[in-house]
């Protein structure tokens, strides 16, 4: 398997995605309802997030053929060929839809390639607002720009990354003593928080806004993010040596036989390392 090949390939989808996104930014668009989560957010769906996945698949499909890959895409239904097939292309072709509905940065392209067991081998993302691209190959390191990324936390408070303001946030007083420890463990002087983006921005937020943190609860309800929210952003916290983790610190499960949902097990992402990282 041409591990870096496809690399490239998926580098060049994800700025195909991109520069229709760019195109469309600014213009009016229509809003539909799809199939989701329990959130507004996983319920919406527009032309551009169709148009990303066609442009998307043009270049994925033929390695689908090629190399016996099997596909998991957020706008086309799952046809399960992911627990045949050694690997499978995870797609998510434009995540943050509600940003990009409300003109708002926090929206991106997301592509990954995962094995069947479920480890990340390669994580591309595209933040059409700033043009930046993100990317990583297992065992070869996290990438900005195409410059080799090393991370820098600089800040001397915390910064909390969610998808939606904490005052709004279900279980907020669990969540506020959980940041309060890691305040207190690492020294610093509170706490401050972005929000507002989908969860592929959020994990690029927590690496670029440091030291900071983000998380999900395990829940019963549908949602939580799906496999195609993190499987590209956890192949890049792979290659940096940072946890992408579930909620108690044990390996996400992104090929999940259930439902595409993580809500069962929830997410911790930080870019720091702390023994015992996470605990109820």
């Amino acid at each position: 398997m041409d591990f870096s090949a496809l690399k490239d390939i998926a580098i060049k989808a994800a700025l195909s995605a991109g520069k229709i996104i760019r195109q469309s930014m600014h213009e009016e668009i229509v809003v539909e309802q799809k199939k989701g989560g329990t959130s507004y957010a996983s319920q919406v769906v527009t032309a551009v997030d169709k148009a990303c996945e066609t442009t998307i698949l043009s270049y994925l499909l033929p390695t689908c053929n090629e190399f016996g890959l099997a596909l998991l895409s957020e706008e086309t239904e799952d046809d399960k060929s992911r627990f045949e097939k050694d690997f499978f292309w995870c797609i998510d072709p434009m995540d943050g839809t509600l940003a990009f509905i409300n003109k708002r940065p926090g929206f991106s392209v997301s592509i990954a390639l995962i094995a069947k067991d479920g480890t990340p081998c390669i994580g591309v993302v595209y933040d059409p607002s700033t043009d930046t691209l993100y990317h990583a190959l297992k065992g070869n390191g996290a990438f900005k720009n195409d410059r080799r990324w090393e991370i820098k936390n600089t800040n001397d408070h915390l910064t909390y990354v969610t998808d939606r303001q904490l005052k709004d946030t279900p279980r907020v007083a669990e969540i506020k003593n959980l940041l309060n420890g890691k305040v207190a463990t690492l020294n610093l002087n509170g706490i401050k928080e972005i929000d507002g983006a989908g969860s592929v921005l959020n994990a690029i937020l927590v690496l670029e806004n440091g030291p900071a943190c983000m998380l999900k609860f395990p829940k019963a309800e549908k949602g939580g993010g799906s496999i195609w929210d993190f499987a590209a952003t956890a192949c890049i916290y792979q290659e940096l040596g940072l946890p992408a983790t579930n909620f108690i610190g044990g390996k996400l499960n992104l090929n999940r036989e259930t439902n595409t949902y993580m809500n069962q097990e929830g997410v911790f992402y930080a870019n720091f390392i702390l023994p015992n990282a996470l605990t109820l």
